[in-house]
């Protein structure tokens, strides 16, 4: 299939979608999964054009959000658009299924397969319900089959849920999913906005995820995506954001000892994300970001920055 780089492209895959999701759909109803991330937003987008408000559209706060995303996706969506949404807080509910768990791939599948559960649940207060959708791309495809991650988004479902999948972005890389998203007219900084994997800040966490540490990645996160935006970066690079390992480090903070955390920085750019370069950063700009982190952000007491490009690492940490 040739690439999708041009609106003229990205209108005619919209029409074989819509014709594609209408055909497989009918008049039943379909479950999604809205992140607010630009590929479920974009399937949200097409899935709406072709069944309106046949779509119900689930947003999960599992507790592993950026600071802010869960209001702004309820505002985008269901106050702006009009998106017939369900917003389900489940916080507590996924940090206790993951409390003492460090395996990068077994919380991986704890959080993909509460996410089946919770569909399930909301999906039994509703009639009609036989689709879920996904916004399943091609990378997560492609790394699922060579077992280079576990996806949540890229699998079956379990045996005793009646679901059939509707993936209508699964052929697509990110740079076209972003051009589609243009074509259906969703919000610049919506489109544009930077991936974010299905496990949330659960991949960013490494090791056994404990509220204070989950808490130290969310503000340094929200430090670095600030900085970047006042620096102009925001849309240059490709994803940035923080990473706060389960080690600590002696340091000092007001004149006295503090043993606390690292913030790993990652910032990287890429156009498929198969392959991936690390972005340069001005000097002057880290500097300032370290000051913010360790002087603003409780437990951290040094700043880190990765210069690893995938292969040999993979974007996310785990």
């Amino acid at each position: 299939m040739e690439r999708i780089t041009t609106p003229e492209l990205a209108q005619a895959f919209i029409e074989e979608q819509v014709a594609l999701i209408k055909e497989q759909v009918g008049d039943k109803k379909v479950l999604l999964a809205l992140s607010g991330g630009v590929d479920s937003s974009v399937v949200a987008a097409l899935l709406i054009k072709a069944i309106g408000q046949q779509l119900v559209c689930v947003h999960v706060n599992h507790g592993l959000l950026r600071k802010g995303e869960p209001e702004q996706v309820v505002e985008v969506f269901r106050n702006q658009m009009n998106a017939n949404l369900v917003y389900v807080d489940a916080t507590d509910r996924f940090l206790n299924k993951l409390a003492g768990v460090e395996d990068p791939e077994t919380k991986r599948k704890i959080i993909g397969g509460e996410f089946i559960e919770v569909f399930a649940e909301e999906a039994r207060k509703l009639e009609g319900i036989e689709f879920l959708a996904q916004g399943t791309i091609w990378p997560d495809i492609l790394e699922s089959e060579e077992g280079i991650k576990a996806h949540h988004n890229a699998g079956g479902l379990p045996e005793d849920m009646d679901f059939e999948l509707v993936e209508p972005v699964r052929i697509l890389f990110k740079d076209e999913v972003r051009v589609v998203g243009d074509e259906l007219g969703l919000p610049h900084g919506m489109v544009y906005r930077q991936p974010f994997p299905g496990p949330g800040l659960g991949v960013r966490c490494p090791g056994a995820i404990t509220r204070d540490r989950l808490e130290a990645v969310r503000e340094s996160d929200a430090i670095l995506r600030e900085e970047f935006e006042k620096n102009g970066l925001e849309g240059k690079i490709w994803q940035y954001f923080t990473v706060v390992p389960d080690f600590r480090s002696t340091g000092i903070k007001d004149g006295k000892r503090a043993f606390e955390w690292c913030c790993i920085v990652r910032a990287v750019c890429t156009t498929d994300v198969m392959t991936a370069t690390v972005a340069e950063l001005p000097h002057e700009l880290m500097v300032h970001i370290t000051d913010r982190i360790t002087h603003e952000v409780a437990g951290i007491n040094r700043v880190l920055y990765d210069f690893t490009p995938k292969p040999t690492g993979t974007v996310e940490f785990e």
